[in-house]
């Protein structure tokens, strides 16, 4: 039985792949997570403004007090006392390309267009099989019309497109007036890959001290039916390779985004939850569904029930929406 698969150009043992997270911020956990059969290992996301803070920090240390007399870069502080922008970030990649077989997909999340590409360059330099810009983008001016929204993201793409040679893939949110066009308009910019989707984390409200808190909530496999909706309508509809994210939690749920179209089932809140071991159950879930049912291959069963190919295609769009209802 064959479970390789290609994404962004890259041969992958495995469609499963550990998306970005904390559990990526070390080497040895990235080893754990090839053991386990991951196909490839997105890095957490480097976050622009975080590192300009550490910029502002390392300009302090670096010039306070040098107008005192001569000597004064003796003020410098220690190296450890510091840190240096996205060295971390770089070395990181450097470590696990060393030690690892698998793809490493480096994560950026940037605000600028200056920042995209400096860092799309600087992670290309450091080894990164592919990039996944992970545009996080909550458009709040109520004069910005969604022509301007989108061309945000296509900016965005166009610029690090001409940066690096490596593959891009660009992670969405649904929230765009025509999904199925603004990824036609990605598209012919150039992406390589879509990951769908983004999940925004929407803030609480603490009701004692009446502040406004974050609140990060792990997806539930109910999750999963908004990017299995939209994989299954983009299937060769578009050139680039289609990345499913959110509520997969087990092999079945996997076999699901293949069978919409989807190159690769993305994974986090299922390892952040049971272990990157489960990455082992998946995929022996996987196998076994693939066994009972006959399937040879990864690639002999993509999209065979996408929108293309499903025995009525209307299932994916507004014709089932009252037969929904009405058979509840």
């Amino acid at each position: 039985m064959n479970i390789t698969t290609n994404y962004l150009g890259l041969n992958l043992r495995s469609p499963l792949v550990a998306s970005a997270s904390p559990l990526s911020e070390s080497v040895d956990n990235i080893r754990r997570m090839e053991d386990a059969g991951a196909g490839a290992v997105v890095l957490f996301s480097l976050f622009e403004e975080q590192i300009r803070r550490e910029r502002e920090t390392l300009y302090h240390h670096t010039t306070n007090g040098t107008d005192s007399f001569a000597e004064a870069l003796t003020y410098f502080p220690e190296p450890e006392t510091y840190h240096t922008g996205p060295d971390q970030y770089l070395e990181l990649i450097r470590k696990a390309k060393a030690a690892v077989n698998i793809p490493i997909i480096a994560s950026l999340n940037g605000s600028s267009i200056g920042g995209w590409t400096y860092f799309a360059r600087k992670m290309q330099a450091a080894g990164a099989d592919a990039l996944e810009l992970n545009v996080y983008y909550i458009p709040t001016e109520a004069n910005l019309s969604s022509e301007d929204v989108e061309e945000t993201y296509l900016e965005i793409l166009r610029h690090v497109k001409l940066a690096v040679n490596i593959p891009v893939a660009i992670k969405l949110s649904p929230y765009f007036s025509n999904m199925a066009n603004m990824a036609k308009k990605l598209d012919a910019t150039g992406v390589n890959g879509l990951v769908l989707f983004n999940r925004f984390y929407q803030p609480d409200i603490d009701l004692e001290t009446l502040e406004v808190k974050p609140n990060v909530i792990l997806s539930t496999p109910q999750a999963m039916r908004l990017p299995l909706t939209w994989i299954g309508i983009l299937y060769k509809r578009i050139e680039a390779d289609l990345a499913a994210t959110s509520g997969i939690h087990s092999g079945g749920d996997a076999i699901k985004m293949i069978l919409a179209g989807a190159n690769v089932a993305m994974m986090t809140s299922a390892l952040l939850k049971n272990g990157i071991d489960h990455l082992r159950v998946v995929e022996k879930e996987m196998r076994q569904w693939m066994e009972e049912h006959e399937y040879e291959s990864v690639n002999q069963m993509r999209g065979s029930v996408s929108q293309m190919h499903a025995e009525d295609p209307t299932a994916f769009e507004r014709a089932q929406y009252m037969k929904a209802l009405t058979t509840y």
